[in-house]
C-alpha cells in the first residue's frame, strides 16, 4: 500500500483543512489523460467508488484502482517551496 511521509501528511492536512470543505476531503490520485503516464492529483470531497483509501494522521489520499496497483510499493512525499508552491513526489519503497 502507498505510504505517506511526514511531509506529505502535513501538506495534505493543510490543503484539505479549509472549514468550508467536507470532512472527508482528501487528495485523489488518478491516471493521466488519454493514457498518459503522468498522474493527476486533485482535491476531492470524498473517495469515488472503487478507490483505495490511504489515511494517516488525518491526511486522506484516494487512489483510483489502477493507480493504487501502480503505487502499491511506493511512498508519497510533498514539499512546499519558499514561494508556497507544493510539489508532490513519488519514491520507491518506504522512504520515511
Amino acid at each position: 500500500m502507498l505510504t505517506l511521509t511526514d511531509g506529505a501528511v502535513q501538506v495534505i492536512r493543510t490543503v484539505t483543512a479549509n472549514p468550508e470543505l467536507p470532512p472527508e476531503t482528501g487528495i485523489r490520485i488518478e491516471s493521466g489523460i488519454n493514457g498518459s503516464d503522468a498522474l493527476r492529483l486533485s482535491v476531492a470531497p470524498a473517495p469515488e467508488a472503487g478507490d483505495q483509501v490511504v489515511e494517516e494522521e488525518g491526511a486522506k489520499v484516494y487512489l483510483e484502482p489502477t493507480v493504487a496497483e501502480l503505487l502499491d510499493d511506493k511512498t508519497l512525499d510533498a514539499q512546499v517551496d519558499p514561494q508556497g508552491d507544493v510539489a508532490f513526489t513519488i519514491a520507491e519503497g518506504d522512504a520515511q
